[in-house]
C-alpha cells in the first residue's frame, strides 16, 4: 500500500462509499419480506443481514475478477476514470433510494464505468462481449427465473399445506423466512461486495500497484465487506417499505418461497462469475410469490415504476459518469470540482429525505390502499390455477368450494357459512308462516 497516491486513495475511499450505499440500498433484497410479515423485528433483521453480508464477502472472488479484468480494458485506463464512474453510481443510488425504488446498484456501477471509459478512451475501451454475456443477459434472465421459481414454490407450498391449519404452520414458516433471509444476505455479500472489490482492484491496477489480472488483496476484501455490512446495518428503510408492502402483500409461506428462490439464483450466478443484480432477482421473486398465491394481486403501478428505474439505471449512470469524466479530464481542479459536486449532491439528497423520514419505527406503517384491479398477468395466472378438489361451479362461472374443502391459500376457504337461527320478532320471509292465498 506504500505506492498508493493521493488520487488513488480518493478513489478507494469513494469506492468504499459506494459499497456503503450499496449496503443500505440493497438491504431490502434480503430483509423486506421478513420484516413485512413480522418474522423478525426491523433492527434485528438488518443486524443479522449485516453480519452475513460480511461473511459472504469472503466466499468468492469470481465476480470481482469479472469487473477488474473483463468489463473494461485495463490498457491505458486512468484512475480518474474509475473515480468518475463511482460518482455516477453513487448519485444514482442515492436518487433511487430517495424515491424508494429498488433499482440495481450493480447496473449503476456498470453504467458509470462504461460511460466514463467511453468518454476517456472511446468505445474500444469496453469489452462488449462481456457486457452482453455477463451483465445484460443475466439482467434480463434474473427476475424472470427468480419470479417463476418463486411462483412455483409458492403454489407447491400452499398445495402441500392445504389440509393444515395456516396458524399452526405460520410459526414454522417465519423461522424458515429467517433462515432464507440469512441465505439471501450471504448471497448478497458474495455477489455485491465483490463488485467494489473489483473496482478497487481495477484502480490498483491502473495505478501500477497491482499487475493486470491480479486477485483482490486481503485488505481490499476486508474493507469492502466491512463497508457493505455497515451500510446494511444502517438499513434502507424506504426501499424496504416498497419491497415489503408496496409490490404485494405476502404471507410467511410466500416470503419463504420468494427468499429461497432468490438466494438460489444469486448464489448460482456468483459461482459462475455473473455479476447479477440482487435487486432484480429479489424483486422478481417477490412478484412471483405474489402471483403464486391464488387471489394474490401485484400492484402493477409500483412494479411499472420499478421497471422504468431498471431501464434507466445503466444509461443514466453512464451519462453522469461520462459528465464526471469530462470534468476530471481537465486536471486537478476538475477532480476537485467533481468531488465537491458529489458531496454537495449527496448532501442535498439527504436533506430532501429528512422531510419525510422512514425509519425502523414506521417502515411497516403504510397507509391502507385499495388493491388494484387484477391486470392481464394476474388474471392469466389465476386462470391456470386449479380449483380446489370437489369445488362446484356456479351459474356465473365462479368457483364455489364444497363443504369441508379448502382453498389453496387459507384455512377456511371452503368452509360453508353457518346457518343463522331466526330471532324473536324476525320478520324475514323464512321466519314468517305461510299465508293463505287471496282470490
Amino acid at each position: 500500500m506504500e505506492h498508493i497516491t493521493l488520487l488513488l486513495g480518493i478513489v478507494i475511499v469513494t469506492a468504499l462509499v459506494f459499497d456503503f450505499t450499496n449496503g443500505f440500498h440493497d438491504t431490502a433484497n434480503a430483509m423486506a419480506t421478513t420484516i413485512s410479515t413480522g418474522a423478525m423485528r426491523p433492527k434485528a433483521a438488518v443486524a443479522m443481514s449485516a453480519v452475513l453480508n460480511l461473511v459472504g464477502a469472503f466466499l468468492s472472488v469470481e465476480v470481482a475478477k469479472t469487473i477488474s479484468g473483463g468489463l473494461i480494458n485495463e490498457d491505458g485506463l486512468k484512475t480518474e476514470v474509475i473515480f468518475a464512474a463511482l460518482v455516477g453510481a453513487i448519485l444514482w443510488n442515492l436518487l433511487t433510494w430517495l424515491v424508494g425504488l429498488p433499482s440495481s446498484s450493480s447496473h449503476a456501477l456498470f453504467g458509470g464505468l462504461i460511460g466514463a471509459a467511453v468518454m476517456s478512451a472511446g468505445w474500444s475501451s469496453v469489452n462488449g462481449g462481456t457486457v452482453v454475456t455477463k451483465v445484460l443477459l443475466p439482467a434480463l434472465a434474473a427476475p424472470i427465473v427468480a419470479g417463476l421459481a418463486a411462483m412455483l414454490a409458492t403454489r407447491l407450498t400452499f398445495r402441500i399445506n392445504r389440509n393444515v391449519d395456516e396458524k399452526s404452520t405460520a410459526k414454522g414458516y417465519r423461522a424458515g423466512q429467517i433462515a432464507s433471509a440469512g441465505l439471501v444476505s450471504l448471497a448478497h455479500g458474495t455477489n455485491d461486495a465483490q463488485k467494489t472489490m473489483g473496482v478497487i482492484t481495477l484502480a490498483l491496477v491502473t495505478g501500477g500497484v497491482l499487475a493486470p489480472g491480479s486477485n483482490p488483496p486481503l485488505w481490499v476484501i476486508v474493507s469492502a465487506g466491512v463497508a457493505i455490512a455497515l451500510g446494511t446495518y444502517l438499513g434502507g428503510w424506504r426501499i424496504i417499505r416498497t419491497m415489503g408492502k408496496g409490490l404485494t402483500d405476502l404471507t410467511p409461506p410466500q416470503g419463504f418461497a420468494a427468499q429461497t428462490s432468490a438466494a438460489t439464483v444469486i448464489l448460482a450466478s456468483s459461482h459462475l462469475g455473473f455479476s447479477l443484480s440482487t435487486t432484480q432477482s429479489c424483486s422478481g421473486a417477490v412478484m412471483g410469490a405474489g402471483l403464486g398465491r391464488k387471489g394474490g394481486v401485484v400492484r402493477w403501478s409500483t412494479a411499472t415504476r420499478m421497471f422504468v428505474a431498471w431501464g434507466l439505471t445503466l444509461p443514466a449512470a453512464a451519462l453522469v459518469g461520462a459528465a464526471a469524466e469530462l470534468l476530471t479530464k481537465q486536471g486537478d481542479w476538475g477532480v476537485a470540482a467533481t468531488a465537491v459536486l458529489l458531496v454537495g449532491g449527496s448532501f442535498a439528497i439527504w436533506l430532501r429525505s429528512r422531510r419525510s423520514p422512514v425509519t425502523h419505527d414506521n417502515v411497516n406503517d403504510v397507509e391502507p390502499v385499495q388493491d388494484e384491479p387484477a391486470g392481464v398477468v394476474t388474471q392469466a395466472m389465476a386462470s391456470v390455477a386449479p380449483p380446489p378438489t370437489g369445488a362446484a361451479v356456479a351459474s356465473d362461472g365462479a368457483t364455489v368450494p364444497a363443504s369441508g374443502d379448502r382453498d389453496d391459500d387459507g384455512p377456511a376457504g371452503g368452509s360453508p357459512l353457518p346457518s343463522i337461527p331466526a330471532q324473536p320478532g324476525d320478520r324475514s320471509a323464512a321466519a314468517e308462516p305461510a299465508r293463505p292465498a287471496r282470490v
